[in-house]
This record gives structure tokens, C-alpha cells and sequence, in this order.
């Protein structure tokens, strides 16, 4: 713990001359046992590795055997359609993958080209890449720290740390400060300095301590690079249902195979008839359906100004039941801003002061003279406190160009971190302004009087008191308290720097803080409306951090926060019971924020985690979402989230959260509307074999079916309009089944009508076409072929039929189709005509007739067919209806 250790241990144990440095024999020798101060390069996965992992599921796996018993058979053109099934999904995925995973690429990046060193006694400039433990560092303003370094010397050092600890405010560094215990968070570890982050002013000296992976920034590298790739809900759920689906068709399959063999059919038409139901029992276009529909909904979700790196995200999003959010720049502005002042006597927020006097003007010009900042129309630098103090100046009408024009600076004292204080002095017509701002602690003493009701008065004890008073209430408010102090003098060119200082008159107090964004309240009411909950994860102060979060409905007491130390206490069984009443983790590390996303997890919780900066990133890459802020968002950050919203908009969430929803809707739509027709199938061949019936459908009926018939309407189905009532439910469970609530007995229930329907069109097709007179008299020992084939083509129409009109049932399992609003989804509408047309095209033009071994139909033939196919339909409304009744 080199923060803990005195600067003269450090030199020690470092072995080396902070006058000459390293020598250059010493340096090559260290840069041999240590290695270059970079990252370990991330293997990239190979484009077959990608490949195999989109056909490395059971689904998939049944596919390959159904294709490869089609060409066993001889039935090429099946096996064709199954491969470019396979294809199709894969080729999608891998696109998307090969976005993916840039993350360690990007922090590389984030390493200096270039480093100032002390070696041999000489001040040289070197590759970052050669630094070494040891080596002496000089640090300016404007430049990224080369690696992990423990200071030595410092002036008025300040260091932007946001991109590693999400404190948005530049961090004062004091190379004498001492650690009063071991373990101190990063952001309060003021005598150190980290790779990667940036001198904002001042200068220092230092030693390197650590380089490469064994500094902070390469900790996260390290953290990105050890995670694995978790499976989504959806992922998990089609998975289980491929082997449940593998197992039920290898079963059945059998079964039949047995039934038809005791019967005594031959055994080869028995097999082919066993592998026609295996077929049937898998939904061919599930995966590429699913993808497909995935991938609309990326394109939907960029019109919601959220991009999708991954696609299982999309679907996940919508399972979301906590949102984990970084503060600076995702909940926050990221913009230090005044919001409260306390001038001429009178506490008040920024927005309502009105200037009443000279005092109270002058108030704001000090804010505006003694200030380094540069603030323009086309640029804004300098220390985001005093841009800030510019800002505030300007919303009463005061212009800093036009003001320093006016009070040229004669003299200056700059910010030190021992006196607290700046102070600046201005040539005002025959005398001087001394303009003083700085730490209220530092500046009352020197204080002789203070403006009270437009007047100068004595600074008594009881308005010390009172001003202190005031201080305090800021400070619970966790704003930042700055006190503004003046005097006029005939002269300054004899005056010490500590007469310039003394008997000062002050003009007030402000209060900064970096304020909450304004439309993220609203966004986080309804996220608890949606029964998802929000967490605050930041780096920066507990008492700040809670502040915000309370103002944001985040949290409404302190017994709800707590700071990251304490996180290394706990074991993992006692986080998980508490991150389920914390709702603000303040003061945390990279790896905090990990342990944190653990726990929630391990309460089956399905995390989203929001950040920008570098030190987001793992947390990022181990949420179930990780979402990155697009336009503050580091590139580091970018490459570990799975979803990145362009207006760096928390409300942008919520909106993707609604679009997730939807889409994972609308998912279970086409997955369930393919299950219950493939369930009709199966129902009609089982049935049909058990009852020692010619088979009622052939192979190449059911492969048509799953892959043309029913595609068209399943993807119709995936881009169904969005619910309006989907954010008024509780976040999905990630151990829901696909056929919860009801789902299942839906499934069920419309699988057996399809199927029902399909056996009575085979049999009346058999009864009329063998003149039998009825049902009951058919010899189906003796079925003529051609009667067969009108009886097949009645039951390949009927199921096909039937199946586009279930289709309609599948947009709601509660409300009407009138409810729905019957035109609503045109594309479903334009699906199930083009299949009633095809269908249609299939029966009328002989060239498919001999394809598909099937018969003309007649006007009679095609009003039964219609009729039993609206079955489906009516049942379901009526089911619908008595359930609303009742």
C-alpha cells in the first residue's frame, strides 16, 4: 500500500536517487524483470470460433440431424432448406459478435506515448512503454499520468480522476499527506497519482510504483479480460427448450416407430413416417425467426436513440429488474454548478436572486475576477469549480470578458493547497479591488467585516456564528461551500501577500454541486412503476452521493447508502443481503462495483449497469446489460457495454427498458405461435398412426409449412406494435418459463384444435373421396391413391390455413382482436394473405401439384377447409370473453 507509506520509505524500498533518478544500466535491467508499462494483449476470438458458437445449442444440433436424415433419404431439397436455416442464423450472429469486444483494444489507447523522467541525472523524455518501477516522473499541467505513481513533491497539484473514480471534481494532491489507515478508497488517496489520468494544474514529482497490468487502470484490464460471457434469459430459455423439444421428438419418434412396427407396417415406411414426426416436433425457423426479429428490434431500438452491440441484449433489457447507475455524467450533469448563494444577509438558490444593491453585484463580479477559467461561446477551460463561478455569474448578466476588460489585473496570489485561498487584484479607476476566494475556514479569520442588508458591518460572534450556520445547511445539502471576500486599497506595490489578505469584507457564500439531470426524476418514477429498482454506484462521497440520490427518489434515508470500505468487510453471503436495502454505494472501486453486480445477481436479480468512464467498465461487461453513455462515454466504456445510448439520457433507459419488453413480447409471440402449430402437427400424425390411419401429411407438407407457411406470420408477430400496458408489470423472473402464466395450457389447447381440425379435414377428405358413407365406414385398408392425395392435400391446406388465422390469437392471450385493433399489425395481415395465396397457388398450378404430391381442391373442398380453419379464432374469442365476464 504505497499511499500508506512515508515519501522516505518509498525511496528506500524503491532503491533510487530522486536527484539523478535511475541510471540507464539499472532502468534496462528493471524493464527486463518487470516488462514494458502496457497491457497483455487480449486474444481475439477466431471468426470459426464465433461461427461455432452460433450452431453450439441442441436446437441447432436436431437441425443438423434432421438435415442429415434428409439426405439419407434422399430428400434433398429438405436438407437444402434446413442448412440455409443454419446459415442464415449463424452468419447474423457472428456480424454482430465481430462489433464486439474492443474494450482492452480501446484501454490500450488510453496509455501516453510519452513520458518526462529523471535518468542519469538528466530531465529526458521517454516511450511510456519504457517506464519502470523506480523511475523519477515529472508531472505538468495538461498531461496523462505514464503509470501508478507515488508523489514526492507537489504545487497546487490537481488531478482529473473522473474516468477511474467518477469524482467529477479535479482532486488535490499533497505529496506530505499520510494515510491514517492501510485501507483508503482511490479517490481519497491523495499522494498518489494513477495511470491514465490527467494533470489538470500545478506540477509534481514522483516515483513509479506500478506499470502496465499491475497499475489500477490495468487491474480493470485485467478484470476485462478474466470475464466470461454469460447466457441471457432468452439464450437459457431456447436452450432448455431445444432438448426438452431434441428428447420429445427422439421419444415420440420411437413410440410411433414401435406402434406402426406391432401393427405390422412395413418397417422402412415406418422410419420415414418416425423421422416426418421428428421433423414436425422442431420448429425449423425458430432460430433464425428469433434472430431476425432481434435484429429488427436493434433498428427500432436506434430510433430510440439507443445502439445494441449485442443481440440477446435487446431481449434482455426487457428482463431487467434493477438498474445500477453511476453518478458523474449518467444521473448527474457532470458540470459543477451553483445552485444555492448566501449574500447580504439572505440564504438563497441561485435561480431566484435578484440583484438589489452594489454589494450584491459586486458579489458576482468577484466570482467572475478572481477566476483563471476561460469561458466563451466557442470554448469553455479551466477547473470546472471556477467555470462554474462563471456560469453562475452570467445568469445575473455578467459578462467575464467585459469585466476583465474593465479591471485589468495588476497582481495575483494563486490557489495553494495549504492556504485554501486565491487571491487576485484589480486596477478600479484611482485605487485597487482585492478580490479573495477560497475555503470558508481559511478566509473568515482573515474577515474584519461582512455585508449585511446592503451595509458594512463588524464581523461579531454572532454573525460568524450565523455565516457558519449557513455553511453548515449547505454542506448538508452536500454542496460544495465557497466563500467570496474583498477589499478596496489605495496601492498594492508595498503590500506582503498576507496584508493583501487581511481585513477582508465577505460578500457571501456559494454552494456547487453537480446537479441531477432534469429528466431523470421522471424516468426513475417509472422504472419503480415497472417494479424495477434503481441503485446509485459511485466513486464519489457518501454524504454527495446520497444528496442526489434522495433529490432523484433514489433513496430516502441514509441507513440506505454505504460506503465501498465497508463492502470489503462483508462476505458474499452478507452483501447479498444487504444490496437488498442499499440503494447508494458511494466511495467504491472498479472492483466494488463488481462484487456489487455479483450479489445482485445472486439474488436473481437481472442487473443493468450504467457508466462512462474506465472505471465502469468491468462492472459494465459483468452486468447483464451493460449500458454506456455515448456521447461522455469513454471508448473503454463503449467497448464493454452491450448497449450505448446516443443522448447520454437516463430516461433513454427507461424507453429501452419499454422497447426490450416489447420485443422479448413479441419473441415468445412467434416462439409460442410456432410451438402450438408444430404441436398441431405432431397431434394429427400421432392420432392419425395410433388409430392405424394413412398418413395424413408427408415430410416435405410439414417442412413446407414450418419454413414458408409459418415464417412470414411468426416474424409478423416480432414486430407487432408495442403494449401500452408492458411497463405497468413487474419485471419477468429470469426462472419464468416461456410458458408461464398460462402460456403453456395456451399452447397446448390451440396445438390439439390445429390438430383436431387438420385429422377431421384428412378423414371427411377420405370419406367423400372414397364414397364411403361416413366417418365409420372408411376401409382404410383400401384407400385408392388418388383419394389419399386429395385427402393429404385437404389436411396440408386445413393445417396451413388454420395455423395463418391462429396467428391472429397470438398478439394478445387476454384482450380481443377487435381490442387489439384488428389492422393494427398490417405486416400480420399481409402474412396471412400472401400464405392463403401461396397455399392457394400450391393447389391450382399443376407443376406443384407433382412437387408437392398434391390435389386440385374443389369450391366444397375450400369452404369446409375455411370453415374448420376460423375454429381456432372463434374458440379463442369466446374463451377471451368469458374470462373477461367472469
Amino acid at each position: 500500500m504505497w499511499h500508506s507509506k512515508k515519501v522516505t520509505e518509498v525511496i528506500t524500498e524503491m532503491g533510487v536517487d530522486p536527484g539523478a533518478g535511475l541510471s540507464s544500466s539499472e532502468a534496462e535491467k528493471r524493464l527486463e524483470q518487470f516488462g514494458p508499462n502496457e497491457f497483455r494483449d487480449h486474444k481475439k476470438t477466431a471468426i470459426w470460433k464465433l461461427f461455432f458458437s452460433q450452431i453450439n445449442s441442441m436446437l441447432i444440433y436436431i437441425l443438423i440431424a434432421a438435415a442429415l436424415i434428409s439426405l439419407f433419404i434422399g430428400e434433398y431439397s429438405d436438407a437444402a432448406i434446413i442448412v440455409l436455416v443454419i446459415l442464415l442464423n449463424s452468419v447474423i450472429g457472428v456480424i454482430q459478435e465481430t462489433k464486439a469486444e474492443k474494450a482492452l483494444e480501446e484501454l490500450k489507447k488510453l496509455a501516453t506515448p510519452k513520458a518526462i523522467v529523471k535518468r542519469d541525472g538528466v530531465v529526458q523524455e521517454i516511450p511510456s512503454e519504457q517506464l519502470v518501477p523506480g523511475d523519477i516522473v515529472v508531472i505538468d499541467a495538461g498531461r496523462f499520468i505514464p503509470a501508478d505513481i507515488r508523489l514526492i513533491e507537489t504545487a497546487n497539484l490537481k488531478i482529473e480522476e473522473s474516468s477511474l473514480t467518477g469524482e467529477s471534481v479535479p482532486v488535490d494532491k499533497d505529496a506530505d499527506w499520510q494515510a491514517a489507515e492501510e485501507k483508503v478508497p482511490i479517490a481519497d488517496q491523495h499522494n498518489m497519482a494513477f495511470m491514465s489520468t490527467l494533470s489538470a494544474y500545478g506540477r509534481g514529482i514522483g516515483i513509479v510504483v506500478n506499470t502496465g497490468m499491475n497499475t489500477e487502470i490495468g487491474k480493470i484490464a485485467a478484470l476485462l479480460g478474466d470475464q466470461k460471457q454469460e447466457m441471457t434469459p432468452l439464450q437459457v430459455k431456447l436452450a432448455e427448450l431445444g432438448k426438452i423439444l431434441g428428447i420429445g421428438a427422439v421419444l415420440i419418434s420411437l413410440v410411433i416407430f414401435l406402434i406402426g412396427f406391432f401393427q405390422g407396417r412395413v418397417a422402412l415406411d415406418m422410419f420415414l413416417i418416425a423421422v416426418s414426426l421428428a421433423v414436425a416436433a422442431i420448429p425449423e425457423g425458430l432460430p433464425a425467426i428469433v434472430t431476425i426479429v432481434l435484429a429488427l428490434g436493434v433498428q427500432r431500438m436506434i430510433k430510440r436513440r439507443a445502439i445494441v452491440r449485442k443481440l440477446p441484449a435487446v431481449e434482455t433489457l426487457g428482463a431487467v429488474s434493477v438498474i445500477c447507475s453511476d453518478k458523474t455524467g449518467t444521473l448527474t450533469q457532470n458540470k459543477m454548478t451553483v445552485t444555492d448563494v448566501f449574500v447580504n444577509g439572505t440564504y438563497a438558490p441561485l435561480a431566484s436572486l435578484k440583484l438589489e444593491n452594489q454589494y450584491e453585484k459586486l458579489f458576482f463580479e468577484a466570482l467572475v475576477l478572481c477566476n483563471d477559467a476561460v469561458v466563451t461561446t466557442a470554448e469553455q477551460s479551466g477547473d470546472p469549480t471556477e467555470i462554474a463561478l462563471v456560469a453562475a455569474a452570467g445568469t445575473v448578466g455578467i459578462d467575464k470578458q467585459l469585466l476583465d476588460h474593465r479591471y485589468q489585473r495588476v497582481r495575483e496570489i494563486p490557489f495553494d493547497s495549504e492556504r485554501k485561498m486565491m487571491t487576485t487584484v484589480h486596477q478600479n479607476k484611482d485605487n485597487f479591488l482585492v478580490m479573495t476566494k477560497g475555503a470558508l475556514e481559511s478566509l473568515l479569520p482573515k474577515a474584519a467585516t461582512v455585508i449585511l442588508n446592503g451595509q458594512k458591518v463588524p464581523l461579531s460572534r454572532t454573525e460568524t456564528e450565523r455565516i457558519i450556520s449557513q455553511a453548515n445547511a449547505m454542506s448538508d445539502k452536500a454542496l460544495r461551500v465557497l466563500a467570496i471576500a474583498y477589499k478596496e486599497v489605495p496601492q498594492v506595490a508595498d503590500l506582503s501577500a498576507e496584508e493583501l489578505e487581511n481585513n477582508l469584507t465577505l460578500l457571501g457564500l456559494t454552494g456547487m454541486i453537480d446537479p441531477p439531470r432534469v429528466e431523470v426524476k421522471a424516468s426513475i418514477v417509472q422504472c419503480h412503476n415497472a417494479g424495477i429498482k434503481t441503485v446509485m454506484i459511485t466513486g464519489d462521497h457518501q454524504k454527495t452521493a446520497f444528496a442526489i440520490a434522495k433529490e432523484l427518489g433514489i433513496a430516502s434515508s441514509d441507513k440506505e447508502t454505504m460506503p465501498g470500505n465497508e463492502i470489503d468487510t462483508l462476505t458474499e453471503d452478507e452483501l447479498k443481503e444487504k444490496v437488498k436495502k442499499i440503494r447508494v454505494f458511494a466511495r467504491v472501486s472498479p472492483e466494488h462495483k463488481v462484487k456489487i453486480v455479483k450479489a445482485l445477481k445472486a439474488n436473481g436479480e437481472i442487473a443493468s449497469m450504467t457508466g462512462d468512464g474506465v472505471n465502469d467498465a468491468p462492472s459494465l461487461q459483468q452486468a447483464d446489460v451493460g449500458v454506456a453513455m455515448g456521447q461522455s462515454g469513454t471508448d473503454v466504456a463503449k467497448g464493454a457495454a452491450d448497449i450505448i445510448l446516443t443522448d447520454d439520457n437516463f430516461a433513454t433507459i427507461v424507453a429501452a427498458v419499454e422497447e426490450g419488453r416489447n420485443i422479448y413480447q413479441n419473441i415468445k409471440k412467434a416462439i409460442l405461435f410456432l410451438l402450438s402449430c408444430n404441436l398441431g402437427e405432431i397431434i394429427t400424425l400421432f392420432f392419425a398412426i395410433l388409430l392405424g390411419w394413412p398418413t395424413p401429411l408427408t415430410a416435405v407438407h410439414i417442412l413446407w409449412i414450418n419454413l414458408i407457411t409459418d415464417t412470414f406470420p411468426a416474424i409478423s408477430l416480432g414486430l407487432d406494435p408495442d403494449d401500452p400496458d408492458v411497463m405497468k408489470e413487474r419485471p419477468r423472473s429470469i426462472r419464468e418459463s416461456i410458458f408461464a402464466h398460462g402460456s403453456g395450457l395456451f399452447t397446448l389447447i390451440n396445438g390439439a384444435i390445429i390438430g383436431f381440425i387438420t385429422l377431421f379435414a384428412f378423414i371427411a377428405g377420405l370419406a367423400f373421396y372414397t364414397g364411403s358413407e361416413s366417418l365409420f365406414t372408411i376401409d382404410f385398408a383400401d384407400v385408392p391413391q388418388d383419394a389419399l392425395i386429395h385427402a393429404q392435400t385437404m389436411a396440408f391446406i386445413t393445417l396451413s390455413v388454420s395455423q395463418l388465422f391462429h396467428a391472429l390469437n397470438l398478439r394478445n392471450q387476454h384482450k380481443s382482436i377487435f381490442q387489439v385493433g384488428l389492422f393494427s399489425n398490417k405486416y400480420l395481415l399481409a402474412s396471412i394473405l400472401f400464405g392463403i395465396s401461396i397455399q392457394a397457388a400450391l393447389v391450382n398450378i399443376p407443376f406443384f401439384n407433382n412437387i408437392f404430391a398434391i390435389h386440385f381442391l374443389t369450391i366444397k373442398d375450400w369452404l369446409l377447409i375455411l370453415a374448420l380453419s376460423l375454429l381456432p379464432i372463434i374458440l379463442n374469442e369466446l374463451w377471451k370473453a368469458g374470462k373477461r365476464i367472469l
